[in-house]
């Protein structure tokens, strides 16, 4: 795979990323470099990313425990303790090896420590490689409210290693399929089309370029998400609702963030036939394909008026409004859209059907 230039860094793969990343460290002269990994990626992924550095020698390495629920600021202050304690200065580095919870949490605490230190993200899972490492976000939740604490700034690079996928269970790699068709819906009809025809998640390769791709240009247009990058948020106003919510609920299970998202985009899609005029034969493709790969989780009526609750709370809010993306057709977003509260119910109602 060729390396992708982003505005500010590179995004590199397989060989290509261990080669870039030794050339990078030779040449930067780092006074300390710090790998962080929670107890996941230690067992399963420090070794052989280690192995392609050649065994380099001086690398501290920072664990924190796996887990949405440990994406928080007490985290944060864990690992600003341990960079402090261990002499980590404005000229260190911190290699974020994990998930999407860790490339977050990495990225904004390298770029809050000291006001500020590079950082170098290594996603582990199908999620991160896609979505979360790319871009630029970082940040952590209040309470179970999602990413209501970050910053936006560019790690130094990142380093999409496809060899990581083969320790997750099928679950995980579902999670992150969500965000790769989320890409379709958003930007490439025939993308969609590839991915709902795919049977198996196990030779991924080409799409998580494609994938990257298309997060890539939107980014690059609006690093800021002034415009074009709110397209991305496609599912989630609804979906980090649903998420925050069962990452609260303490007689349900959490979900994963695939998962969530997955509700989000049946639940907007159903918002876009509405009010934007995705066409209804489009509506059941989104809803089947997406009942086909997910398990269906039942929301009673009191738990979608908490989860209709917490949309007050969506990032994407201004001036008291809860703003949506909703689709026009496969492929063509839509931003900015203002919801009529019935129509919320409405969409609760027919993801129950």
């Amino acid at each position: 795979m060729e390396s992708i230039e982003a505005a500010d860094y590179q995004i590199h793969f397989n060989s290509r990323a261990y080669k870039a990343l030794k050339e990078h460290l030779d040449m930067a002269d780092y006074s300390s470099v710090f790998i962080l990994v929670d107890e996941n990626t230690r067992r399963d992924c420090l070794a052989p990313f280690l192995k392609g550095l050649d065994e380099r020698p001086n690398l501290n390495i920072l664990q924190l425990p796996s887990g949405e629920e440990h994406k928080n600021l007490e985290s944060c202050l864990q690992v600003w303790e341990q960079l402090s304690e261990q002499g980590a200065d404005r000229k260190s580095l911190l290699i974020n090896l994990g998930g999407g919870v860790l490339t977050d949490l990495g990225g904004f605490v390298a770029s809050t420590f000291k006001r500020g230190i590079h950082f170098i993200n290594v996603p582990t899972t199908l999620l991160a490689m896609v979505d979360a490492s790319i871009g630029g976000k970082t940040g952590v939740d209040l309470g179970p409210l999602k990413n209501q604490i970050g910053v936006i700034n560019q790690p130094v690079m990142v380093l999409v290693i496809p060899e990581f996928l083969t320790t997750l269970v099928p679950r995980q790699l579902r999670s992150g399929f969500a965000e790769m068709l989320k890409h379709g819906l958003i930007q490439n009809k025939g993308y969609w089309a590839e991915l709902r025809e795919l049977t198996s998640l196990q030779e991924l390769d080409k799409y998580i370029i494609e994938s990257i791709q298309i997060k890539h240009q939107v980014v690059l247009q609006d690093p800021g998400e002034k415009h074009l990058r709110k397209i991305l948020n496609f599912g989630h106003t609804l979906g980090h609702a649903v998420e925050s919510y069962f990452l609260k609920a303490e007689d349900r299970e959490s979900l994963l963030h695939g998962e969530a998202i997955a509700i989000g985009m049946v639940l907007e899609a159903y918002l876009s036939h509405k009010l934007a005029g995705l066409p209804e034969a489009a509506l059941e493709e989104i809803r089947d394909t997406f009942r086909n790969r997910y398990p269906e989780t039942t929301i009673s009526g009191h738990e979608k008026e908490q989860i209709l609750g917490l949309l007050q709370f969506d990032k994407k809010n201004t001036h008291g409004k809860v703003n949506f993306v909703l689709l026009r057709d496969i492929g063509q977003p839509e931003i900015d859209v203002t919801v009529p509260p019935y129509l919320l119910d409405e969409a609760f109602a027919y993801y129950a059907e």
